[in-house]
Parts: structure tokens; sequence; C-alpha cells
């Protein structure tokens, strides 16, 4: 079976039932949410604070959201940013409470292929150029060391084909 095969194909959940909790890493118009559709929207649900802007304590509804899908049996996609370790710490800490495997996935995107596709954005999905370098400037790629049980390196080709490799 070739790469792109099984990219057309849904994401299975996980054999053994468990729960899974995957965070997304990477800048605003990587293709992290558009990712989330191609692979995940069957099995898992979606967690993203770009969901509720204006919620004042956005970390805390975020754990609640994680907390729910997880006492419903449902494994999560938290589909945000988390360019630092401290950002993936607390919902790594969660799934752990919760027994569930974590697995990362860091998007390599460059600052200019990620404000081209920023600026194809309308509405509220398109955000300030300077949100994109602030994330930039404090993205750290994702470590086993922080409780990662897999990782994994998504790249958008031209083509707008996902190439998944796990990261070494």
């Amino acid at each position: 079976m070739t790469g792109s095969d099984t990219q057309d194909r849904p994401r299975r959940p996980r054999l053994d039932g468990g729960l899974e909790l995957v965070l997304f890493v990477g800048l605003q118009g990587s293709g992290k949410s558009s990712f989330y559709r191609a692979s995940f929207a069957r099995t898992h649900a979606l967690v993203s604070k770009d969901l509720f802007p204006n919620n004042r304590d956005r970390g805390r509804r975020q754990r609640r959201l994680i907390e729910e899908a997880f006492g419903a049996g449902r494994s999560v996609v938290l589909d945000n940013t988390n360019p630092t370790p401290e950002d993936r710490a607390a919902p790594i800490a969660l799934a752990r409470e919760h027994g569930a495997r974590v697995v990362g996935y860091a998007f390599d995107t460059d600052v200019p292929t990620a404000l081209e596709r920023n600026r194809r954005r309308e509405g509220k999905a398109r955000v300030p150029d300077v949100a994109i370098h602030v994330t930039a400037a404090r993205l750290r790629l994702p470590t086993p060391e922080e409780g990662f049980d897999a990782l994994f390196t998504v790249r958008l080709t031209e083509a707008g084909v996902f190439e998944v490799t796990p990261t070494s």
C-alpha cells in the first residue's frame, strides 16, 4: 500500500479501545485543522481554543472539554498551536490522569508559507501576521521527554497532500 492510499482512508480508532490525546504543534496556517478533518474527525473529539475565543479562562474550558470527552470514552485532538513544552504540559498531564496515550504531530511549515496560507483565510479564521511571527519565535518542537508516546512530523505538499513521518 502506498502512502497516498493511506491518506485517503479514515483513521481507525485504537484497537485496544484506549483513550488517546493528540496534540498538534505548529504555526497558524500550517494545515492543522485541515489535517484534523482529513485524519481524525470521525474518531476524535475536537478541542480548539479557536472555537471559544470570548471565554475568560480558555485553559479551564479546554481542560473541561477534554475531561468530558474522556469521560464519554472519546479520544481527543487538541488543535492549538501548542508552541512550547509549557503549553503542552497541562494537557499531557491530564491525559496521563485519564490513562490516555499521548501522540504529537508537529507541522513543518515555514513562516512565509504560513503567512501566505493565512492570507487566503477569511473572517475570524485569519489571524494577524504578527501572531504567526510570535508563534514562530516561541515554537519548540515536541520531544519524547515531555511525555509523548509517539511523535510525527506533518508536511502539507504543494499538491495538498499531507505527508506524515515518524519523528526520530
